[in-house]
């Protein structure tokens, strides 16, 4: 895998959004999960620099947007 690329699930753990693994295979399930726009399943979905990820429940924290250092 390249360095600049990053799993959706792992996102979702370092951005603090889900506590675990099961966790994020619920919000998957669920379809409450955006990426660019559009309702991703996959918790592999490879993300890049510029890629929106937004959280589409009750109270949710702001979008993330994945960004190369």
């Amino acid at each position: 895998m390249r360095e600049d690329v990053i799993r959706l699930g792992q996102l979702l753990k370092l951005a603090n959004l889900v506590d675990q693994g099961s966790d994020t295979k619920e919000l998957l399930a669920a379809e409450v999960v955006t990426v660019n726009g559009e309702v991703e399943t996959r918790r592999g979905r490879q993300l890049v620099a510029g890629d929106v990820v937004v959280l589409l429940v009750e109270h949710a924290p702001p979008p993330v947007r994945v960004v190369q250092e």
